[in-house]
């Protein structure tokens, strides 16, 4: 889908890199675009305005005083000491100033108000760093280190990796999963079961598939939301913060992530704070970078943090799975195990109609048991759809995103500046991929740790909370059916 067609979702993206707009900037006519109703700050920060030209003289006039700003302080300001910090603004926009440390430190207030501070924290996902790899000719985990280090010289106080996000929520579908089957004949909706973790086939099954799907889909929530919940639960409780005292940032590959960030169940009304305040994308990142002229081979290694005390996080790991999370992989093989005794080593794929619709088969006793399939792209979706829809529908499970490919061919960073696939960087991107060591998400002390310490146990009512959610079917307008891949 190209940004245009995505609506609302790219008004959480930085100053200056706003591809959707309403209206332009009333206060000083720049013609730059505001953001949404949401977040109706001018994307210029209103810059050119006299007031604003008048308090940036004053500010010139003034000395500054000392720089630098110690990991996990608070965010201050040029006019308290020259540490970033959200301004305070007569139209409380109070979301969107902490982003603005990320791409400008212009526009600057007669007053800071210390009530607004915020701990800046961005979270990587693990399909990103390939990009950057590639891109840059790195190795997957220099990579992960350089961009650290250039998001720390912007302001940012925590650089997390989302794998452990994505560990909970494959741990959470395999155990749905297992349960849907146990209980297919008591329930018409049990089987099949869809994967959640991409926000691009949630919002087409809501929108226009409607209660067909919505009943199938897995109710674990993708690991970009369940990231928000361990920084703005977990995280932030070790650190003694109010989550809406943290401002939380997505890297990405996808814009249709933005849009995920923004639905109102990943929405907290006690703290007035979303899970994931911002979403920026790869290629968007790489724009910051070239905005103030910086060449990721130059930027410092810095290693990324734990969300565990002081610990830093080691090399790079990822999940089984060619392309993506590796939902299919990761659920198949331990269904194999908990419902059949089958202890599977490796997954044999069969390609059908196209690479990008494969399934996978287990037999028992010459009687085929489970059987999986892999749809990427939106044709193989609307075929699957139509299969549905006929009661010629086979498979017991399938792992379904939106863009062909596979995660690391999301829009947001495999594209050429014609808006077309960059094959070449994409190859290079896979090759990347496939060589960074699995882990299995079972294998995760701290995971195992915080089910027990944080979320209550297992099966408690906090689990529910914390890494569930609700897919349902949305009335359709005119705007819902601009969806296109």
């Amino acid at each position: 889908m190209s940004p245009a067609a995505r609506g609302g979702g790219e008004a959480a993206g930085p100053a200056g890199n706003l591809p959707a707009t309403r209206r332009t900037c009333p206060a000083c006519l720049c013609g730059q675009p505001r953001r949404l109703a949401r977040r109706p700050a001018c994307a210029c920060r209103g810059r050119n305005s006299p007031r604003r030209r008048a308090s940036a003289a004053r500010s010139a006039r003034q000395p500054r005083q000392g720089r630098g700003a110690p990991a996990g302080s608070q965010m201050k300001c040029e006019n308290c000491t020259k540490k970033e910090c959200s301004k305070k603004q007569k139209n409380d926009d109070t979301q969107s100033t902490s982003v603005d440390a990320l791409s400008s430190n212009d526009g600057l207030e007669e007053k800071c108000d210390t009530s607004k501070h915020k701990v800046l924290a961005v979270s990587i996902c693990p399909q990103s760093l390939p990009y950057f790899a590639a891109k840059f000719n790195l190795s997957v985990n220099d990579a992960a280190k350089r961009l650290c280090g250039f998001l720390k010289s912007l302001g940012v106080h925590y650089v997390f990796d989302t794998t452990i996000a994505a560990d909970f929520s494959i741990l959470e579908s395999q155990r749905e999963f297992v349960q849907r089957y146990q209980r297919r004949n008591q329930e018409e909706h049990a089987l099949p079961m869809f994967a959640s973790a991409c926000p691009g086939w949630i919002r087409y099954a809501e929108r226009v598939l409607t209660n067909l799907v919505t009943s199938h889909i897995c109710t674990a929530k993708s690991p970009q939301q369940i990231m928000g919940s361990l920084v703005k639960g977990y995280f932030a409780r070790q650190q003694n913060l109010s989550p809406d005292k943290i401002f939380h940032v997505i890297v990405a590959p996808c814009y249709d992530k933005k849009l995920e960030a923004l639905r109102e169940d990943f929405y907290t009304a006690l703290y007035n704070s979303q899970e994931v305040d911002c979403v920026l994308t790869s290629g968007e990142i790489v724009q910051i970078m070239e905005q103030k002229n910086v060449s990721m081979k130059d930027v410092t290694e810095v290693a990324v943090d734990s969300l565990f005390d002081e610990v830093k996080e080691g090399d790079v790991v990822r999940h089984d799975g060619k392309r993506s999370d590796g939902y299919l992989e990761h659920i198949f093989k331990h269904a194999a195990k908990e419902l059949f005794g089958m202890d599977v080593k490796e997954i044999t794929y069969k390609a059908l109609k196209n690479k990008d619709f494969q399934e996978v088969t287990l037999e028992k006793d010459g009687e085929t048991v489970l059987r999986f399939a892999a749809a990427y792209g939106f044709r193989n979706i609307q075929n699957m759809v139509l299969k549905l829809k006929k009661g010629k529908f086979l498979y017991h499970f399938v792992e379904v995103l939106a863009c062909p490919g596979g995660c690391l061919n999301g829009k947001g960073q495999a594209q050429t500046e014609d808006g077309k696939p960059d094959k070449a960087l994409l190859n290079q991107m896979e090759e990347v991929y496939a060589a960074i060591p699995v882990r299995l998400p079972e294998t995760n002390m701290h995971v195992q740790k915080m089910y027990q310490d944080w979320l209550e146990g297992m099966d408690s009512k906090k689990v529910q909370e914390t890494l569930h959610t609700k897919y349902s079917a949305v009335n359709q307008t005119a705007s819902n059916l601009d969806i296109k891949w």
